[in-house]
């Protein structure tokens, strides 16, 4: 057989093997149209499980006459015109296949009409003949596409089609994945004229957690951790369910590049590398992540379903994901949780990675961190009310007297934790041991009850006594999977320099190039400081200063936690440290130890 070009019929049947796979793969191609179109309502209405029909309806911006021929050709889109275009792609569709590919399986009708037209037209094409005819219609602006008979003229593809049902749950599952990937567009999809789905666009947090409860059930929306993260232009959010949660069996397993749904194997091997031991070999992830790069650096003209997408920087892209769900995974294990929930009324965390658990009505949503390379962030609490002061110290008063059940009944009573006093530990005992009970002050101190009543021990002070100990193994360091750039001036170069033996001692791993400052680990205490933001002046005050205020300077900008303090430097607790006797009024006792 001699070397001839394939008939047009022939090569958008070939090309409809590749695109129309089953009922589902035409609602893709369809629904992602809609959303290039800039729709903000789809209507998805199906029956016979999409063999029979499926119908798209949006509010889109419509294609006019002069272009409706054109639009069922093979290879002709609105969305790329250049090799250039092709490298940077922004939307969802771009190949110019879909229309064509589906109407040489089915019978198709078009029916658009742009805001600049008077009236709408419809493109009417059906099977191999491809003959496109056009007629004046009656429809708003926007578009519906209708696909009837799928395969009806292909009897060895569509007697592949598996039952109703099972089409059906394939086109509901897609309609869950695209509704996840677009919470500003309202869905609707109905099956057999039952309506199945009624969505409604989501504009703010507490809507969009709703959609994702009902779309991922709401044990995963009030089990799930919301995480923010930003690495220079690599973006990472969603939500994250804890080791804890996960049950023996697959649940959510959603991840978006540039809003393009993804199944992508690096993706899938960094969020599992990410949970690391926390799973067994029968427990999977379960999340909703959005991963957001620019368009030139990750390339989606790889599979014909677009189902996969390749990276120009592959390696970068999977450490700072698995680095930066790693981070929230680690804060959240039972002890830290545990001293994350007790500190809640204390201090308001803003995370990035921003972590925080969500209640049903969507309040738990950390304000979003703008800075390129913050690890994580803290908000310092709001100021009481006088009353609220007045309770605090009553309180302390009750405690100071000995009755801890009675100081217990009034911190129940109120149902929260004081703001001078934000408990460690919520378990009291009349008959608990000394030192069992600490309570950070202001972020800077720590109020421990002791056999000889109760002391105020300032935690600054006690963390340079304890770094200063010669006798004390070099505190262990968190090595940062995506290490951290910060410029430095010539200035602060001399001074990492003469800082050098000093910051190795208390577990930095840095390392200077010309002015160019790269963090490879940091001590376990400061993992979840905004490490840009607090570094250099951290450094700034050891060289202007001592250990014990560089410290203070942490700590009274929200910088580093008492209670993370705490977590990882027990010792700070042990006898023989800095403390002094609390009165009721403990602004005195704080002025002494800053004397």
């Amino acid at each position: 057989m001699p070397i001839q070009i394939l008939p047009p019929q022939l090569a958008n049947q070939i090309a409809a093997g590749e695109v129309v796979e089953r009922p589902a793969s035409v609602v893709k191609e369809l629904v992602e149209n809609a959303l290039d179109a800039g729709a903000s309502q789809i209507d998805i209405d199906i029956e016979k499980g999409g063999a029979r029909l499926i119908r798209i309806r949006d509010n889109g911006c419509g294609i006019a006459q002069q272009e409706l021929t054109l639009a069922l050709s093979r290879h002709a889109t609105s969305k790329i015109s250049s090799l250039d275009d092709l490298e940077r792609i922004l939307s969802l569709g771009f190949r110019g296949e879909a229309l064509a590919s589906i109407s040489s399986v089915a019978r198709l009708s078009l029916t658009s009409r742009p805001a600049s037209q008077d009236t709408a037209w419809q493109a009417n094409a059906e099977g191999r003949d491809m003959q496109v005819q056009l007629r004046p219609a009656a429809h708003p602006v926007g578009s519906t596409v209708e696909v009837l008979d799928l395969f009806f003229n292909t009897p060895a593809r569509r007697k592949f089609l598996r039952s109703e049902k099972t089409e059906f749950s394939h086109i509901d599952e897609l309609i869950k994945r695209l509704a996840l990937s677009r919470f500003d567009v309202s869905w609707t999809l109905s099956h057999n004229g039952q309506p199945v789905r009624r969505l409604k666009a989501a504009s703010t947090a507490t809507q969009q957690l709703q959609r994702v409860a009902s779309l991922c059930g709401r044990r995963f929306a009030d089990s799930a951790c919301w995480i923010e993260n930003q690495h220079q232009q690599l973006k990472l959010w969603g939500w994250l369910l804890p080791p804890a949660a996960i049950e023996r069996q697959s649940g959510c397993q959603y991840s978006y590049v540039n809003g393009r749904m993804m199944r992508d194997k690096l993706l899938n091997h960094a969020i599992r590398q990410a949970y690391g031991e926390h799973l067994s070999a029968e427990q999977q992830p379960v999340f909703v992540l959005y991963l957001e790069l620019p368009a030139t650096e990750v390339d989606v003209n790889v599979h014909p379903a677009k189902h996969e997408v390749r990276f120009h920087q592959a390696r970068l892209v999977h450490d700072f994901v698995a680095s930066a769900l790693g981070n929230a995974l680690a804060q959240l294990q039972p002890e830290a949780l545990q001293g994350m929930q007790a500190a809640g009324n204390a201090a308001s965390a803003e995370v990035e990675p921003a972590v925080g658990r969500h209640s049903a009505s969507g309040s738990g949503y950390a304000t979003p961190a703008r800075s390129g390379h913050s690890v994580f962030s803290y908000k310092p609490p709001v100021k009481p009310a006088k009353a609220e002061v007045a309770r605090q110290l009553q309180y302390l008063d009750v405690l100071q007297q000995g009755s801890q059940q009675s100081a217990v009944g009034q911190l129940q009573d109120t149902g929260k934790a004081p703001y001078v006093l934000s408990p460690q530990s919520a378990t009291f005992s009349a008959s608990a041991p000394a030192a069992a009970t600490p309570w950070s002050v202001q972020n800077r101190f720590v109020l421990l009850q002791c056999d000889e009543g109760i002391q105020l021990r300032r935690v600054a002070k006690a963390m340079a006594l304890l770094c200063q100990d010669r006798t004390r193994e070099r505190p262990a360091s968190k090595t940062l999977l995506v290490p951290m750039r910060l410029a430095v001036s010539p200035a602060e170069v001399m001074l990492l320099q003469q800082l050098a033996d000093t910051l190795a001692g208390l577990g930095f791993d840095l390392l200077l190039r010309d002015q160019l400052l790269i963090v490879r680990a940091v001590p376990l205490w400061l993992q979840r400081s905004p490490l840009q933001q607090c570094l250099l002046p951290f450094f700034q005050q050891l060289q202007q200063t001592d250990l014990a205020s560089a410290f203070d300077i942490l700590l009274k900008a929200h910088w580093l936690q008492v209670d993370t303090l705490i977590h990882y430097q027990p010792e700070l607790l042990g006898d023989g440290l800095e403390a002094a006797t609390v009165a009721i009024d403990i602004n005195p006792a704080i002025q002494a130890l800053e004397q």
